[in-house]
């Protein structure tokens, strides 16, 4: 898995770097399939905004957080994405399970 994180306006200190590694392993525990993963903090005025993008077998995910704080932003974001695998891995295993599908002999 490569992880990619960025700060627009901002630096990112090993503080911050340390607590979205910590965040994102949760993603990889629910789902093998995760390719890439960017992150994007930045500032605009008073709010603290996080950006994730995550790279699947099949499909791209995005989500956008906002907040005064920023780890409040980056912990919200991370519970959007890690929604967003479940969903995407309930309907993967659904769609291989599914004895309905192409496969079928007619």
């Amino acid at each position: 898995m490569n992880l990619n994180l960025t700060g627009r306006h901002l630096e990112i200190t090993p503080a911050i770097r340390q607590h979205v590694t910590d965040k994102i392993a949760k993603i990889k525990g629910h789902f093998e399939g995760v390719m890439d993963v960017t992150i994007i903090l930045s500032v605009e005025k008073l709010r603290q905004k996080a950006e994730g993008s995550v790279h699947l077998s099949g499909k791209d995910v995005f989500v956008e957080s906002d907040d005064e704080n920023l780890y409040v932003a980056i912990d919200a974001m991370i519970e959007k994405l890690d929604r967003q695998i479940i969903k995407h891995k309930e309907k993967y295993a659904a769609r291989r399970h599914d004895d309905s599908g192409k496969h079928a002999a007619s």
